[in-house]
C-alpha cells in the first residue's frame, strides 16, 4: 500500500529501475542530483537544482519516470518538482506538475510550463543571457552570411563541405561525430562550420543549434565557477543538439575548461548530439590538451581546408563580385588571384581594398589600378610564404619541374630537394605537418618530420648543403 512507503522509499525503488536502463553517465549527471522531499497520497515531490535540469528531464526520462512511478504508486502516479532558484531556496510558487495519465499515450509529456525567476543578472542559468523557461531558447550565434550557397568549393575543401553537407542532413546520426576541420587561418573553417548550423536549422528548426568560439566558452565556464553555477553551465551545454565549438586549440593549458568539456562531449556524443570543431591543426599535432580529449577528437572525421589554388581563388572573387553587384575586368580579378594567395580572408581584402580604391579616387577599376594596389598591400603587409612558393623557389634553385618534386620518384637528389621544401614549409608557414606533406609529394605527417630531421642534421655536418639552405632562404625571404 502506498500509505506504508515513503517518498526516500519510492524514489529508491524508481532508481533502481532507472539505473538499468540509462547510460551510467547520463544517471549520475540526470538523476544523482535529485532530492525526493516528500509522497502525498500518488504524489512524489523531487528537488532539481535547475530550471534546465528540469526541462531535460520532461524532454529526454518522461517515459522512463512514467513507467517507474506508475510500477511504484499505481495508475494514478503524479510528479511535482521544486526547482532551486537564485538564493537555493525552493519558489513559493505553485508547485509544476506533470501529470501521468493511464491510457492517453500523446499526454504522457507535459506542455511546458512557465516557472517565476527571479530575472536578477546572477539568477540567469543560460550563458548566452536569454531569460525565461517556457521553452529553451538559444540564439544559435550564426551569421547568415555563412551559408553553403556562399561557400565556394574547391579541391582545397571538397571533403570538408561534403562530410560538411553530411552532417547537416543528418546531424548526429552519420560517422562523422565529432566533425573536426582544421587549417590555417583564413582559409573558412569558420564559415563552413557556421554553415553546417544554418543548414540544421533550416531542415531541423525544432534542433538547438549553437555556435561558440572555445574563448567565449572558457570565459562563461569561469564566470559560472566564480558564481557558484557550474552544474547549471554544463545542463546548459548538455541541452544543445548540434554544438559548433570554434577554435577547440585555444582550451590549450586550460586544465579545468578541458575537464567540463571533456564532460559534456561525453554526454552530447553519447546521446547521439552532433558535435562540429574546428581547429589550427590536426589531432595529432595539438599541444597542450590532454590525451583523452585528443582521443575523442578522433572518433569521427578530421578534414583538412588548405590554401585555395588559383582556379578556386578565381572562382571566389568572381562569386564575390557577382553577389555584391559589382563589375570589374576578368583581368582585374585573375590579376588579384594570382598575387594574394595565402588565404581567402586576404583574397577578399584585397578585392575590398581595390573597391575603395576605385570608390574613394572616382577612378574605374582597372588593371593598372589593380596593380598599383596589390604592389602596395603586398609590400606593406607581411604575409605567410605559400608552400606553394617555397616549392617553386626550391625547383629554380636545382633546375627542376615542380612536378618532378611532387612525383613518387625516388631519386637521391629529388628526394633531398624535396626534403628541403618540407623543411622550409614547415619553419616558414603555419600548415600543418599533414597539410605540408599532402601538398609535397602526397606525403604524410611523420614523412615531414624524418625530413625536418635529415635536413637539420645535414645542415650540423655538411658544410655545401648548409650553403645550399642559406641561399635558398636568401631567395625566400626577398
Amino acid at each position: 500500500m502506498i500509505m506504508d512507503k515513503t517518498h526516500e522509499t519510492v524514489w529508491s525503488n524508481c532508481l533502481k529501475i532507472i539505473k538499468d536502463n540509462v547510460p551510467s553517465i547520463s544517471y549520475r549527471t540526470w538523476f544523482e542530483p535529485i532530492v525526493p522531499i516528500k509522497l502525498e497520497s500518488s504524489v512524489l515531490t523531487i528537488q532539481v537544482p535547475s530550471p534546465f535540469f528540469y526541462e531535460y528531464l520532461e524532454e529526454q526520462y518522461i517515459d522512463i519516470l512514467r513507467k517507474t512511478l506508475r510500477k511504484e504508486l499505481g495508475s494514478e502516479a503524479k510528479l511535482e518538482y521544486n526547482v532551486v532558484m537564485e538564493n537555493n531556496s525552493f519558489s513559493n510558487a505553485k508547485p509544476v506538475t506533470v501529470k501521468i495519465p493511464a491510457k492517453n499515450k500523446t499526454d504522457l509529456k507535459n506542455k511546458p510550463v512557465s516557472i517565476p525567476l527571479n530575472l536578477k543578472e546572477n539568477s540567469i542559468k543560460n550563458p548566452f543571457i536569454i531569460p525565461g523557461i517556457k521553452k529553451l531558447h538559444v540564439d544559435p550565434q550564426l551569421n547568415p552570411d555563412n551559408s553553403f550557397s556562399n561557400f565556394v568549393e574547391g579541391e582545397c575543401n571538397r571533403l570538408a563541405r561534403s562530410a560538411g553537407y553530411a552532417v547537416a542532413n543528418n546531424p548526429g546520426g552519420t560517422a562523422f561525430n565529432p566533425l573536426l576541420l582544421y587549417g590555417i587561418s583564413g582559409l573558412g573553417k569558420t564559415h563552413l562550420a557556421q554553415a553546417i548550423g544554418i543548414e540544421v536549422k533550416e531542415k531541423f528548426p525544432e534542433k538547438i543549434v549553437l555556435y561558440v568560439n572555445a574563448n567565449k566558452f572558457a570565459t562563461q565556464f569561469v564566470e559560472s565557477v566564480r558564481t557558484e553555477n557550474v552544474n547549471d553551465f554544463m545542463h546548459f551545454y548538455q541541452m544543445i543538439d548540434v554544438l559548433i565549438l570554434d577554435d577547440v586549440h585555444e582550451f590549450a593549458g586550460k586544465e579545468k575548461t578541458q575537464e567540463i568539456f571533456f564532460q559534456i562531449f561525453n554526454h552530447l556524443h553519447q546521446s547521439k548530439k552532433q558535435l562540429i570543431l574546428t581547429s589550427d591543426k590536426p589531432p595529432v599535432e595539438l599541444q597542450g590538451l590532454e590525451q583523452r580529449l585528443l582521443s575523442r577528437f578522433k572518433w569521427g572525421l578530421s578534414a583538412d581546408l588548405q590554401v585555395p589554388d588559383y582556379e578556386t581563388r578565381i572562382a571566389i572573387l568572381n562569386q564575390k563580385t557577382y553577389k555584391d553587384g559589382i563589375e570589374m575586368p576578368q583581368e582585374v580579378i585573375e590579376y588579384i588571384a594570382s598575387h594574394i594567395t595565402n588565404n581567402v580572408r586576404e583574397l577578399e581584402g584585397a578585392l575590398i581594398s581595390l573597391l575603395a580604391q576605385s570608390t574613394l579616387n572616382r577612378k574605374d577599376i582597372t588593371l593598372d589600378l589593380a596593380k598599383q594596389m596589390i604592389d602596395k598591400l603586398v609590400k606593406n603587409t607581411k604575409r605567410e610564404i605559400s608552400i606553394d612558393y617555397i616549392q617553386k623557389v626550391v625547383c629554380d634553385y636545382f633546375s627542376m619541374p615542380v612536378d618532378l618534386l611532387k612525383s613518387k620518384t625516388r631519386k637521391r637528389e629529388i628526394v633531398q630537394a624535396r626534403q628541403i621544401a618540407m623543411f622550409f614549409a614547415k619553419s616558414l608557414t603555419k600548415s600543418s605537418l599533414a597539410t605540408i606533406g599532402s601538398q609535397i609529394g602526397g606525403k604524410d605527417h611523420a614523412t615531414v618530420l624524418h625530413a625536418c630531421k635529415t635536413v637539420n642534421n645535414l645542415i650540423d655536418t655538411d658544410k655545401r648543403f648548409r650553403l645550399y639552405i642559406d641561399e635558398i632562404e636568401k631567395k625566400l625571404k626577398m
